[in-house]
């Protein structure tokens, strides 16, 4: 990790390396947090643009109403704060990390009364699956690890105990030697990545797993079906099978880590040709175009700094 110079820490600026919390932190023990990653590009027009940061921002605190965390700061303190700390920074292109988490005043399983701390950090960081990956793909295995069912863990919260699942998903397609995980939910039906959202092309449309399906609502998955009407490719929502990731002409993972990355190879299965196909590379394209600040229509989208 490259740091940078400073992190706001629950309403002030620290240095990185004094940005620190107790060992007996409450969320360090149980999990209970939430959390959002956000990406700022350089424009050629505007300098530093953070891309959909309300929507970000608004899902951060949607996911701590689900998990019941009153947040201390208001959702307009967290969005100034975000914009501070990359101007903070002098960060051109960075990841965005905003927390909440429960502090170190009070331990055991019951939440109430313990103190509600914020954090946001920001720092230089390249693509998360690898530049050679956004341009050639990726290889994938389907997880033995299952997404989470939707009332044992309320999916639509991003939070931070959640992400045991991925990480288990994660290392274990690593030690396979794969480049990702892909997680079925718990009836079988394809969910989505270990932290990305899972689209494929199959005759003639674009289709990608219902929100019923242990998946997050991704704010680049939303970005990647509105771009999807701009460019006239059908997009359909539904349940989709194991096997049909096997079949399927194009496959391609989104995120805001991710951005827009395809999939080669599953399970040892080629996709399509083996190589980016031609509808992942005009969304793509149109992707870094908008996030850069080359299409006036999708401008709504970054907050310049």
């Amino acid at each position: 990790m490259e740091k940078s110079e400073k992190i706001w820490l629950d309403g002030k600026l620290v240095p990185w390396n004094k940005a620190n919390i107790h060992v007996m932190t409450h969320t360090l023990h149980y999990g209970l947090g939430v959390f959002e990653g956000i990406r700022c590009y350089n424009s050629m027009e505007n300098g530093p643009t953070i891309f959909r940061l309300q929507e970000h921002v608004d899902r951060l605190f949607q996911s701590a109403v689900i998990l019941g965390i009153d947040v201390p700061f208001s959702n307009k303190d967290i969005y100034d704060a975000i914009i501070q700390v990359v101007l903070e920074n002098k960060l051109e292109e960075c990841y965005i990390r905003p927390i909440v988490f429960l502090g170190d005043n009070k331990m055991g399983l019951n939440p109430k009364g313990v103190n509600v701390r914020c954090a946001i950090a920001a720092w230089r960081w390249g693509t998360y699956l690898g530049e050679d990956g956004l341009n050639k793909g990726i290889r994938v295995r389907i997880s033995s690890f299952t997404r989470h069912h939707v009332n044992i863990s309320m999916t639509k919260a991003k939070a931070c105990g959640y992400y045991i699942n991925s990480i288990l998903a994660k290392a274990e397609a690593h030690r396979d030697g794969y480049d990702e995980a892909v997680l079925l939910d718990p009836n079988g039906y394809v969910s989505e990545g270990s932290g990305e959202n899972i689209f494929i092309y199959s005759k003639g449309k674009l289709h990608t797993p219902t929100l019923s399906s242990s998946n997050l609502d991704g704010i680049t998955r939303d970005a990647v079906i509105k771009i999807c009407k701009e460019l006239d490719i059908g997009t359909e929502e539904r349940n989709i099978t194991r096997d049909e990731l096997y079949i399927a002409e194009e496959v391609f993972l989104s995120g805001t880590a991710a951005e827009i990355t395809p999939v080669r190879e599953i399970d040892g299965r080629i996709i399509g040709k083996g190589v980016k196909g031609h509808i992942t590379d005009k969304i793509q394209e149109t992707f870094f175009k908008i996030a850069h600040g080359n299409k006036s229509k999708f401008s709504k989208w970054l907050t310049p700094i």
